[in-house]
């Protein structure tokens, strides 16, 4: 197609050519503390060694009597300058700052013609200075990812916010003179004065989801500032409100071809905006269409090799390797591979310090295998991120729009065949009356909590049946699918199915794939990049119809077709794998043992969550053919927490 713009029409592959450069810098660590009682400003040091692995490059701090802000650094680009915090003229607006800007070089000439003094090339300056013109709304000029916090001297106000999406994590807390703030919860844990208690009701969020949902924290008082949301703490008093929010009401699409184009156009920008570095750059490589379709996307616009990186394992099931492979001889990449074995499970304690809350989504071991590996030959990884959510690639999306044809049992009904269920799941291995009674679950629930029951890790029959009694006294009135309720209803999709997508953009998306890809990536000091994430790219394909994409059995429609040029045949209609590990036959075999010992030994037993009895029967259950490899692993993980943060374990770092 010869030296094509970004754009022109893409049907084919492009001319390699050199990218822009751009100078600017990355902060993958911030913390601090404003008391008017006064800070001690080796609290806040120490609560940046905490998280020196998110920016081992160096540090900096601003220090006042009531204010202390600090910074890790990992330097991207214009490595030799960007140092943090970052001020204004007269220093009474004073910033730290982890993520990129990548529309930083427009903002920089914007703020020159409005006559201010920036002192670096970077992007972390354009925020206070935006901050002196725009004030909070400084947010709607941001593309990227980022959670930052601006201290007003004169005012004596703090400003966090996150992004839109929630690539960048941030932790805070107060009382009644201080607040705190960091980019992981053991940066926070640093301060004594924080409580070590749990928080219960997170805890019964965490056992549904996986995860632990924003704002929920683990840690009693402690919160995560939701994605797309500001916090303003201002004189003692804090208030916190959202200022974006995805517009999912569908547009109208004349021709499709138009819309591929579009498509390729919007991919190919923001891939090349992320592809800005000092640093050797690579990206994931699972195999799937989207990660496939960004690394084509890459070796477009770039004359240098892309470095890829793949993970497999030796169950055929779950390792799409040989897929992976043909995308990297397609374009040439310089491509690595490593096989996830059980014998590098011993990785699993130093996987539960790293998340700094339980963290059940077991594909948390290959992540952090290909950030270990890519780290070896890069300092940033581009991946496919969030292309399921925006363009309904999950397969449960094709089982809830056949279960919206299902109508919904009468209400006196639903307890009954819930119950009746959840029986034949718990108690009976073989498949057809599992299935069946996951039939009966779907019937009894309207259309979002069939969505929730899908999402379930422990249904709310289930958490009752293991919790203790006393839990069970303490939770049992409060219902995890109401969340997932609210982000159904806050959609303005036109569809069912479109508020599936969107909830899982709001709640899925960012407290637990964000989570993992941030913790693993940071683990190994990798900056990890998103183009399927870019706020302009998601909207747009926000404004789709459904049906194109989805449309029967057929899932991400019009994305398949757009990247269709880019991609080998056999990897557009290839089933849906995923990036799973088998674990169901792991917690049979190699790590039978550790989940026995773990789950049933005192310590366990003694934290008052689940009967024993329960515990065992889950286990014992699972060996015997049943699945219950989900419900296992949460378990797991939630001890294994428990004992890398709350207590301390043999080889184990201690809080």
């Amino acid at each position: 197609m010869g030296d094509e713009e970004p754009g022109s029409r893409h049907h084919g592959r492009p001319t390699r050519r050199p990218l822009p450069t751009a100078h600017g810098e990355t902060m993958c660590g911030i913390a601090g503390v404003i008391s008017s009682a006064g800070v001690d400003p080796d609290l806040v040091r120490d609560m940046c060694q905490a998280i020196r692995h998110r920016g081992p490059d160096g540090e900096g701090y601003h220090v006042e009597p009531t204010a202390v802000m600090g910074m890790r650094r990992l330097a991207i680009i214009d490595v030799a300058g960007g140092q943090q915090p970052v001020s204004n003229e007269d220093g009474t607006v004073v910033a730290v700052f982890n993520g990129e800007i990548y529309n930083f070089p427009e903002l920089r000439r914007h703020l020159l013609d409005r006559g201010h003094l920036l002192k670096s090339e970077g992007d972390s300056e354009c925020l206070v200075h935006l901050y002196e013109e725009y004030g909070d709304d400084l947010v709607h000029r941001l593309r990227g990812m980022f959670a930052f916090a601006i201290w007003d001297r004169s005012k004596q106000r703090l400003l966090l916010a996150r992004d839109r999406v929630g690539k960048k994590p941030l932790y805070w807390c107060r009382d009644h003179q201080s607040i705190r703030f960091a980019s992981e919860l053991k940066s926070l844990m640093r301060d004594q004065s924080v409580p070590r208690e749990v928080d219960l009701v997170a805890l019964h969020h965490y056992l549904t989801y996986q995860y632990v949902p924003a704002p929920w924290s683990i840690i009693q008082n402690v919160q995560k500032l939701p994605p797309g949301h500001l916090l303003v703490w201002e004189r003692g008093v804090e208030s916190v409100r959202q200022y974006w929010q995805l517009d999912s009401s569908p547009r109208t699409v004349l021709n499709e071809q138009d819309e591929e184009d579009r498509l390729r156009e919007l991919l190919l920008e923001a891939t090349r905006i992320r592809m800005m570095s000092e640093r050797p750059l690579g990206a994931f490589l699972s195999g799937g269409i989207d990660s496939s379709a960004v690394v084509a996307a890459m070796a477009m616009q770039t004359s240098e090799r892309v470095r890829t990186f793949s993970i497999g394992f030796e169950d055929a099931r779950f390792d799409e390797r040989s897929h992976a492979r043909l995308v990297a001889q397609r374009y040439d990449t310089d491509h690595h591979e490593l096989v996830v074995t059980p014998a590098l499970l011993d990785v699993l304690p130093q996987i539960a310090w790293c998340f700094d809350e339980p963290f059940a989504d077991s594909s948390a071991i290959p992540s952090y295998y290909v950030a270990q590996l890519s780290r070896q030959h890069v300092t940033v990884a581009l991946n496919g991120d969030g292309g399921d959510e925006c363009f309904g690639g999950y397969l449960r999306y094709v089982l809830a729009a056949r279960l919206s044809k299902i109508p919904v049992c009468p209400s006196f009904l639903a307890p009954g065949l819930s119950r009746l269920g959840t029986m034949l799941i718990r108690r009976d291995s073989r498949t057809l009356l599992r299935r069946a009674g996951r039939a009966l679950q779907y019937a009894s629930r309207p259309q979002s909590r069939r969505h929730a029951l899908m999402m379930s890790y422990f249904t709310p029959e289930q958490k009752t049946w293991v919790y203790t009694d006393a839990l069970r006294a303490q939770l049992g009135e409060i219902d995890s699918y109401s969340l997932l309720d609210d982000a159904y209803l806050a959609s303005n999709a036109d569809t069912g199915l479109g508020r599936i997508l969107q909830a899982d953009i709001s709640t899925y998306l960012p407290g637990d794939l964000l989570v993992k890809v941030d913790i693993t990536t940071m683990a190994h000091s990798l900056e990890a990049r998103s183009p399927l994430l870019d706020h302009k790219l998601m909207e747009w394909a926000a404004g789709l119809p459904i049906d194109l994409k989805i449309r029967g059995k057929e899932t991400k429609r019009i994305f398949r077709r757009a990247v269709a040029p880019w991609l080998p045949d056999t990897l557009l209609t290839r089933p849906k794998q995923g990036f799973g590990v088998p674990l169901a036959a792991w917690l049979r075999g190699e790590l039978r043992e550790l989940a026995f010992d773990t789950l049933t030994d005192h310590s366990a037993r003694s934290r008052g969550y689940f009967r024993p009895e329960a515990v065992l029967h889950l286990l014992q259950s699972h060996q015997r053919g049943a699945d219950h490899s989900r419900q296992i692993w949460a378990l797991l993980q939630l001890e294994l927490w428990h004992r890398a943060h709350l207590t301390t374990a043999p080889g184990c770092p201690v809080p």
